[in-house]
């Protein structure tokens, strides 16, 4: 098992991936620290427990962390106005977060982590914001740290709020840049990949039907916010672009990479923007694997078999010893 943090700022699609992870045996979420992003901190906080209390996973830890950018003003996501899930998507919950904060958690962890010489994996879909703030406060925790799988940049597929960055790196440029600095090994998952695996109708239908009261609320949530674009993709569907970085932890036979240099635009118009310099154009070393295809069958495959579970698990259809 594939011992793991998800620093997220639920969202939609933060969600998927928080079920797809808690659905999979292959690894060990050891809790989630949570930032603000797509919503406001208290929005993200509040989702994140409802989507643990939904999954039965009612015991893993939630940490609340950065409220704001490092340095930029703060903006959200497109669908911030949504706040916290409303109760006819994502039942309440009496899940409650810790009163540890999210930088807190991660160094104390990856400290513990780095003394065991037993690193952990970091699933950074959201602004890397808590994660900067440990590197920079406490850089003796890139030790604890075995690689950083994140979504977050394009570097050839326009981004939505701006043409030229993803939201994730837009939202908080300048912590992307601290993390890509770190010397940490880095996967990263950019708007180029995600839009090569989209999801229609079909699947959440298949969700609700076949996943149990959490297939039911991903289902609800992605029906409520249609992300079907035929004009920017070429045809209906739309991407769950955070579940990737979970796809590629458990199956990383579905994807291809090249290794690359990337960087952040931290000044100017263009503030946000990535570029990945494949070929060695800059003489640097490359800090980062791109992931640059993705088998889309086999990506939609895995996220319906593995939200199929919960409704496996209530209906008490599993094998004895399936883990959740």
């Amino acid at each position: 098992m594939i011992r793991v943090i998800i620093d997220a700022d639920p969202g939609v699609d933060d969600a998927a991936a928080i079920l797809l992870a808690l659905a999979s045996p292959e690894v060990d979420v050891l809790g989630l620290s949570i930032v603000s992003g797509n919503v406001p901190l208290t929005d993200a906080v509040a989702n994140a427990c409802k989507v643990v209390g939904v999954s039965g996973r009612r015991n893993l830890p939630i940490h609340a962390g950065a409220s704001a950018p490092l340095i930029r003003d703060q903006i959200f996501g497109k669908y911030a106005a949504i706040g916290t899930f409303a109760d006819a998507l994502v039942p309440p919950t009496d899940v409650v977060p810790e009163v540890e904060h999210a930088v807190r958690f991660l160094v104390r962890t990856l400290r513990a982590a780095a003394s065991a010489g037993d690193p952990i994996t970091i699933c950074a879909i959201g602004p890397m914001t808590n994660l900067a703030l440990a590197l920079v406060h406490h850089p003796e925790v890139a030790q604890g740290i075995a690689r950083i799988v994140t979504m977050g940049g394009t570097f050839r597929t326009p981004g939505h709020r701006v043409p030229w960055a993803e939201f994730n790196v837009l939202a908080d440029p300048h912590a992307a840049d601290v993390v890509y600095r770190s010397g940490v090994p880095i996967v990263a998952i950019p708007l180029d990949l995600t839009t090569q695996a989209l999801f229609t109708h079909e699947h959440f239908t298949s969700f609700r039907e076949r996943g149990g009261a959490a297939g039911a609320a991903l289902g609800h949530l992605f029906t409520a916010f249609d992300r079907s674009d035929v004009a920017r993709y070429g045809r209906p569907g739309g991407p769950i672009h955070d579940a990737a970085t979970l796809a590629w932890l458990i199956r990383p036979e579905l994807f291809e990479s090249r290794a690359a240099t990337v960087g952040v635009q931290l000044t100017g118009e263009m503030l946000g923007a990535t570029y990945a310099d494949y070929d060695g154009v800059l003489h640097r070393a490359s800090n980062a694997q791109v992931a640059t295809r993705i088998d889309e069958a086999g990506f939609i495959t895995l996220l319906t078999e593995r939200i199929a579970f919960y409704g496996d698990r209530a209906a008490g259809s599993l094998a004895p010893g399936v883990p959740i």
